[in-house]
């Protein structure tokens, strides 16, 4: 039987977005809770980097209200209300400096104003460092204090490296060795960041040598205050906030949200069997459809804007998270595109692998979305899928030539999908191949020509060599006609020849025998 909802206890309500209050009755106690806290009272240097709307706001109120139950002074700066990309590094150490004065209400026992200027020789890390030693650790002497600081991802905004930064809490912990006073000092630091992109040099982290604390989605067995919510109102509490949890992964701005759409319906007769397509139905038609325009307050369009920050990582990005759509999971590695779909919070650590968080993420960021932002980011989006329809076969889609060589030119500043590589590693073999079948043929082509060109000079020099022939034989036959026309002169003169009896080379055998006769006679006269 159903329960009137406005019979919904007036002091119960879910939270969606922001911190909860600390005796917000909906707050969800998870392991990170316990893990954050443990850490801190033993001084540990703790941070906590996650996806946004993940509660790490609600669980920094909730542990500094705890520490401060057990005695010890904290005081919370968030860094996004300290600097912008346009503040000087002055004006940032001074914000940070700022806070923590008004933060640990040292108004009017510390004169801020005159110490900043006594600082003046000194630079902006060394003021810092001198304001908590001489300052923070004298105004405060006995209790532990811890220092929480928010939204540190709001450094990677800055125009300057803070390097220096990490350093000094590095430096603090460093000293617990050398002086005592600072055994008193820890820090906690939150946002959507990873260690490697706040700092690079490993020498100067305090990363690692602290603890990180994981904060995951809320697990079955902790969803208790969230069941609490729905008592009274509807049947079946307990199975509702269990299928709500199935679409959220536990993912506590959703899982909140849900919760309060199903306060705010009039069901139909539920049962346990119907309960699970009603809470679909919801969360089709409030969550999923025409997302963009009802994502109020905005966390769809959180993530996807984290998705599409980075033109020149987008193709990376998206290409590794079609994969996980695709199998489900892989193997976690790592890589680039890894850490941003984590911190994007779209995706999440299972064991060794990295799944989607939840079926919502699963049908709104789906594979036409995927291919959609793809598509607008490829200057050779069309060919390239019209080649993965024909399932990898189709060459005439491949690029080539100019076209080629555009796409090679933009890849180069872009972090592209694999399918983008393989695409455009087919369309360079085949391209290189056609250029090479081109160049024999044109090869085959000159060579045939020259063929046809040789063969055209041969029959010339041959004809050449016929006609000389002509000439030569002509030549020849005039000669041997003159040579027997003065035979035939010789025969009729008185020298004796008859022709009849001598052939044709015995008679030239006796011209020549007479000309070398008259040359003798010519050289006997001259002589006498």
């Amino acid at each position: 039987m159903q329960t009137d909802t406005n019979q919904t206890d007036s002091f119960y309500e879910y939270q969606v977005g922001g911190s909860l209050r600390i005796n917000a009755p909906s707050y969800v106690v998870r392991h990170g809770d316990n893990q954050l806290y443990q850490a801190l009272l033993k001084g540990d240097f703790s941070y906590v980097l996650n996806t946004r709307q993940m509660g790490k706001s609600s669980l920094r109120v909730r542990v500094k209200n705890r520490l401060q139950k057990e005695g010890y002074r904290c005081a919370s700066l968030d860094l996004t209300s300290i600097g912008s990309e346009t503040t000087t590094p002055i004006q940032w150490y001074k914000g940070l400096i700022w806070e923590l004065w008004r933060g640990f209400n040292l108004i009017g026992k510390v004169n801020l104003k005159a110490w900043w200027s006594e600082q003046a020789d000194f630079s902006p890390i060394q003021r810092l460092d001198h304001f908590i030693q001489d300052i923070l650790l004298k105004s405060i002497p006995s209790q532990p204090i811890v220092i929480f600081i928010d939204e540190i991802d709001s450094v990677l905004g800055l125009s300057f490296a803070v390097d220096d930064f990490w350093a000094l809490i590095r430096f603090c912990y460093n000293q617990w060795a050398e002086n005592k006073e600072y055994n008193r000092l820890t820090f906690a630091l939150f946002g959507v960041a990873t260690p490697s992109e706040l700092i690079q040099a490993k020498e100067r982290t305090p990363f690692n040598i602290g603890t990180a604390i994981e904060l995951r989605g809320f697990q079955p067995h902790e969803i208790k205050p969230l069941i609490e919510g729905l008592k009274g109102s509807l049947t079946y509490p307990q199975e509702i906030v269990e299928e709500i949890l199935y679409w959220t992964g536990g993912k506590p701005f959703l899982t909140q949200k849900i919760c309060q759409i199903v306060l705010a319906e009039t069901p139909p007769f539920l049962t346990p069997e119907t309960v699970p397509q009603w809470i679909e139905r919801l969360v089709r038609s409030q969550i999923i459809a025409d997302w963009e325009t009802q994502d109020e307050p905005e966390h769809l369009r959180t993530i996807r804007n984290r998705l599409l920050r980075n033109e020149a990582n987008i193709g990376s990005i998206l290409g590794c998270y079609l994969e996980i759509v695709q199998q489900a999971q892989i193997p976690l590695d790592n890589r680039l595109e890894q850490r941003e779909l984590l911190l994007s919070g779209i995706v999440e650590k299972r064991g060794a692998c990295l799944r989607v968080r939840s079926p919502i993420y699963e049908m709104v960021f789906n594979r036409d979305w995927v291919n959609q932002q793809l598509d607008r980011l490829r200057p050779y989006s069309s060919p390239l899928q019209l080649w993965v329809k024909s399932n990898y076969q189709e060459e005439s889609q491949l690029l080539r030539g100019q076209t080629l060589l555009d796409a090679q030119s933009w890849a180069k500043n872009h972090r592209l999908s694999d399918l983008d590589y393989q695409f455009l590693a087919a369309s360079e073999t085949c391209d290189r191949r056609e250029s090479q079948q081109k160049l024999e043929a044109e090869k085959l082509k000159e060579t045939h020509r020259r063929l046809k060109a040789q063969k055209r000079l041969i029959a010339v020099i041959s004809f050449a060599f016929l006609v000389s022939c002509g000439f030569i034989w002509l030549s020849i036959k005039q000669y041997r006609q003159g040579a027997l026309n003065e035979i035939q002169a010789m025969a009729r003169s008185s020298q004796g020849y008859s022709t009849s009896e001598l052939d044709l080379d015995s008679l030239l055998a006796a011209i020549k025998a007479k000309r070398k006769l008259q040359k003798l006679k010519i050289r006997d006269t001259q002589t006498q």
